[in-house]
């Protein structure tokens, strides 16, 4: 059986997050989408809302499980016994980082592998940071986030003012 996991923020989930789960899930036997508690950011929404609107847009997927997880994504992914690192690449600038990650990742693990998935060019140019500022102008979302979730990343941004 072969498990993957898919990390990040997600905060919050994109369409071209949505995108890299569902191809994601048809590749593997089983996907573990791990959602980070990052104590250097601040977040729009906690842990439990995220992992809560993660398990929103992916209930239709059998094989795809959210957890949350903070420390060492390396042991996250043996926790879950996993042996697969899956991430999406936008852009070149994307590929320098996560190729680094992935090098930094298989030193510390090497039975565990990192697998690259290219975005869909509908999504290439998305990321939460910039649906965030979208929605700090009240600008529309819908061509970056599911229905609900846009919903619910406006009445977020409207309550911090």
């Amino acid at each position: 059986m072969t498990v993957a996991v898919y990390p990040g923020s997600f905060d919050p989930v994109t369409l071209g997050h949505m995108d890299i789960i569902g191809r994601t899930a048809r590749m593997m036997d089983r996907v573990v989408v791990g959602v980070l508690q990052n104590s250097s950011k601040t977040p729009l929404f906690s842990v439990g809302e995220r992992v809560e609107m993660l398990k929103k847009v992916t209930s239709h997927l059998d094989n795809v499980e959210i957890r949350s997880f903070d420390g060492l994504l390396v042991d996250f992914v043996h926790s879950c016994h996993a042996n697969v690192i899956v991430r999406g690449l936008r852009a070149i600038t994307d590929f320098e980082y996560e190729l680094q990650m992935a090098h930094t990742n298989r030193v510390m693990a090497p039975d565990i592998d990192t697998v690259f998935l290219t975005t869909n060019l509908n999504y290439s140019y998305v990321s939460s940071t910039i649906v965030k500022e979208i929605a700090s102008y009240n600008g529309n979302l819908e061509a970056f986030l599911h229905p609900e979730i846009a919903g619910m990343v406006r009445e977020k941004s409207r309550s911090r003012g």
